[in-house]
């Protein structure tokens, strides 16, 4: 049985909603990592319009995992670990950008602060990918997506700001505009 504090953890978690054009996802917390873990993923609903690749099929994937040990660990600098994981699609130009990394780290760190997501011993890695498609495949001939995998560790028990944080950091992905702000595309049409 897990311990009230994890389940107040989880329940913050699960109370914030993502926006109408995110929709969550069932996914298996990893059982390894920590004695007590809760994952969530979240998607691009059907019908959701980005700014995203024009050319290709947007296909976003984002799993937010709270760890918890109750041995408080030290690489951990707590009890709670927060684990995120993040794959979008990029357009050409985006993934020839040079500062693409940084920008990527900027997603997730903007993101904390503004949602006032408490952290500490935060680290990570963003991954810009490139594929080529030769013979017979059907698709586009080249794609491009960023990556990101982080983990820190909450230092306050707002865990719902950390859920926040976190579809903040899909939107922003993505494209998608911040809430209450128009394309100028949507505009005219």
């Amino acid at each position: 049985m897990s311990p009230p504090i994890f389940r107040q953890a989880v329940d913050a978690l699960r109370a914030v909603q993502p926006r109408s054009e995110l929709r969550l996802v069932d996914i298996d917390p990893p059982r390894r990592l920590a004695p007590h873990s809760f994952a969530m993923g979240v998607e691009l609903a059907e019908d959701a319009v980005t700014s995203g690749p024009s050319d290709a099929e947007v296909d976003v994937t984002g799993r937010l995992v709270l760890l918890h040990d109750p041995e408080a660990r030290d690489a951990w600098s707590g009890t709670f670990r927060m684990v995120c994981y993040l794959r979008a699609p990029l357009d050409v130009e985006q993934g020839d950008d040079p500062l693409l990394l940084a920008v990527g780290w900027s997603w997730l760190t903007d993101a904390l602060d503004t949602c006032r997501a408490g952290y500490a011993a935060l680290g990570g890695t963003v991954t810009r990918t490139c594929s080529a498609r030769f013979g017979d495949i059907p698709g586009p001939t080249r794609s491009d997506d960023v990556e990101l995998r982080a983990s820190w560790t909450p230092t306050d028990q707002e865990f719902g700001h950390h859920a926040e944080a976190f579809y903040r950091l899909v939107t922003h992905a993505i494209g998608l505009p911040e809430v209450g702000v128009s394309l100028m595309t949507e505009r005219h049409s």
